[in-house]
């Protein structure tokens, strides 16, 4: 099977598609579930710490309680949650009460499958192909969950950078050393600017989880790539602060998170490295 999609390229890209379509539903479960996860966690923690009993809780994971509608309850099934199609027919509600679906599950959804078969495309059905599938389902899924809730969970993050240095002891994206000192340089370079920021304001310009992320991006490309995604997650990230406080009054003291910005700058990364690398003159 492997050695068909690796000789068939358009076999290879369509398979990757499909199969983005359902990693894609796994996102919006995991976009959904990771911060609620937490939330209980710190929840029992606390409790510990207090020297309380922790709050009764019913099992909740990424497997249990099985999707439901959250207005009426109603358990979704097998034909009502078939990927972006079952949205389609539903016309974007639930068949039981009729609440709305919101538009993000299907444009998760087709967001993964649509990057899922450009990273193919881009890298063969290759160990980096499959790399390239796996960070951008990191990167989705970070981008989300920073939106919603201004955090990018340890959870993700670490296991995101061990992957990108383990991929990299074979140099599938970088030298392993490039790698190592992209992870380091990635982390301190957003931390200093942290405290810079912080001593000179006396206010916290990111989260510690940006950090993290930073790191994990070094890790995978090595640290020739870290100028190019630092200019343009700051760039994008200044042009569409502006144009929120400007168009859509978001007021100013209101933070804008930062992460989804990296994890758009690692994406044009991965795919655009090297017309990145000749525009910043790097490696």
């Amino acid at each position: 099977m492997i050695e068909t999609l690796q000789h068939s390229a358009p076999l290879a890209v369509t398979a990757a598609a499909v199969f983005g379509l359902l990693l894609g539903s796994f996102l919006n479960v995991v976009i959904h579930r990771v911060p609620k996860m937490l939330e209980r966690a710190w929840a029992a923690e606390a409790a510990e710490l207090r020297g309380e009993e922790a709050p009764p809780s019913e099992r909740y994971n990424l497997v249990v309680p099985h999707s439901h509608c959250p207005a009426c309850g109603h358990r979704i099934g097998a034909l009502e949650n078939i990927p972006l199609i079952s949205w389609l027919l539903q016309r974007g509600k639930c068949t039981a009460c009729g609440a709305a679906i919101p538009a993000r599950y299907p444009i998760v959804e087709l967001a993964t499958a649509v990057l899922s078969a450009v990273a193919i495309w881009r890298f063969g059905a290759s160990a980096a192909g499959l790399g390239a599938v796996v960070l951008t389902a990191f990167l989705i899924a970070l981008t989300f969950i920073d939106f919603d809730t201004h955090l990018l969970p340890d959870n993700m993050t670490l296991p995101l950078l061990w992957l990108g240095l383990l991929l990299n002891l074979w140099g599938v994206f970088a030298p392993l050393p490039a790698a190592v000192i992209g992870a380091m340089a990635g982390y301190l370079s957003l931390w200093t600017i942290y405290w810079l920021f912080k001593l000179a304001t006396g206010k916290e310009g990111m989260g510690y989880g940006d950090f993290k992320l930073l790191a994990a991006l070094g890790a995978w490309f090595g640290w020739t790539a870290l100028p190019a995604v630092i200019l343009l997650a700051s760039v994008v990230g200044a042009v569409v602060g502006i144009a929120l406080i400007v168009v859509a009054r978001h007021g100013r003291e209101v933070p804008i998170p930062f992460g989804p910005y990296l994890a758009g700058a690692g994406l044009l990364a991965l795919y655009f490295r090297e017309p990145l690398g000749r525009l910043f003159g790097i490696g």
